[in-house]
C-alpha cells in the first residue's frame, strides 16, 4: 500500500552530542553558513581593478544595500556598524530559504526503527521550517535592535521610551511599547516559519499529488517567497532599528529648528 504524505513540525534528530539533539535543520544552517564563508573568501581573493561582470553586479548589489541602509539610518557611524549584520541576515535566510529547494534536500538520509517501524530521517530539511531556527533569528534581530538603540541614545535615555512618570498616559504608552519590544519576536519568528512552511507542505502535496509538471511554477514561486521572507526580515530589522534610535534624532533636531528659527527672526 502506497504511504501518504508525513507532515511534521518539529525536525528529526540525527544524532546527539552528549546530551544535545542536533537535527537536519541544524545541519542545513551550518552547511549553508560554511558555503557563503567559503564563497566570501573566494570572491574577496578574486576581486581585481578591473571587475568583471559578476564582480560588477556583486557591487551594484552591495553599494544600493548599503545606500538603502545609510538613508535609513541617516547616519553615516551607524550604518557602517549595523550593515553588515543586516546583509548578513539577508544573505543567510535567503541561502537557507533557497538550498531547502534544492532536489536533495529532504531526499537523501537514513532509515531508522523507531518502535518497530521504519522512519526515514533526511540529512538535510529547510531551516525556516524548524521554529528554533527562526527564534534564534528574531533574537539576533532583538538584540541588535535594542543595541543600536542603547549604544545611540545611552541606557538612561532608551529606557526612557519605555518607563516614563511624566504622566499617566506616557507611562502607560511606555508599556505598551515595551511589551511590543518583545512581541516582534514571536511576529519575526513565526512570519518566517509560518510562510516558509505553508510553502513546503504545498510543493510536498503538489508532488504527491502531481508529480511531474506542475511543482515546476509552485517550486518557481517559492523561490520568489524565499527571496521576499529574506528581504522582509532584514527590512524590518532595519526599520526598528530606526525606530530605537529616532529619539536622538528627534532632540538633535529640535534645537537645531529653534536656532534656525532666531537666526530668520534675527534677519
Amino acid at each position: 500500500m502506497q504511504e501518504g504524505i508525513s507532515v511534521h513540525l518539529a525536525p528529526s534528530v540525527l544524532f546527539h552530542i552528549g546530551n544535545v539533539p542536533i537535527p537536519n535543520t541544524l545541519v542545513t544552517a551550518v552547511v549553508v553558513s560554511v558555503a557563503l564563508v567559503v564563497f566570501a573568501f573566494l570572491v574577496g581573493k578574486s576581486l581585481r581593478l578591473k571587475p568583471s561582470g559578476f564582480q560588477t553586479a556583486l557591487e551594484l548589489l552591495i553599494v544600493y544595500s548599503y545606500d538603502l541602509v545609510r538613508e535609513t539610518l541617516e547616519n553615516e557611524r551607524l550604518a557602517k556598524r549595523f550593515f553588515p549584520l543586516i546583509m548578513t541576515i539577508f544573505l543567510f535566510v535567503l541561502s537557507v530559504n533557497w538550498f531547502g529547494l534544492l532536489p536533495f534536500v529532504a531526499s537523501i538520509g537514513v532509515s531508522e526503527n523507531v518502535q518497530g517501524a521504519a522512519r526515514f530521517v533526511p540529512f538535510f530539511y529547510p531551516g525556516a521550517t524548524d521554529l528554533n531556527m527562526t527564534l534564534a533569528l528574531a533574537l539576533i534581530a532583538f538584540c541588535a535592535i535594542e543595541a543600536a538603540g542603547i549604544a545611540t541614545l545611552g541606557i538612561v535615555k532608551y529606557g526612557s521610551k519605555f518607563i516614563t512618570f511624566a504622566s499617566p498616559l506616557a507611562f502607560m504608552v511606555g508599556i505598551i511599547e515595551l511589551i511590543s519590544e518583545f512581541v516582534r519576536l514571536i511576529s519575526f519568528s513565526f512570519r518566517l516559519f509560518g510562510n516558509i512552511f505553508a510553502g513546503k507542505v504545498l510543493v510536498l502535496v503538489i508532488m504527491f499529488f502531481v508529480p511531474l509538471v506542475l511543482p515546476i511554477p509552485f517550486i518557481a514561486f517559492e523561490v520568489f517567497v524565499g527571496f521576499v521572507q529574506a528581504a522582509i526580515f532584514a527590512l524590518l530589522t532595519l526599520f526598528f532599528m530606526k525606530i530605537a534610535i529616532e529619539m536622538q534624532e528627534e532632540e538633535i533636531s529640535l534645537p537645531k529648528r529653534l536656532a534656525d528659527d532666531k537666526v530668520q527672526a534675527a534677519v
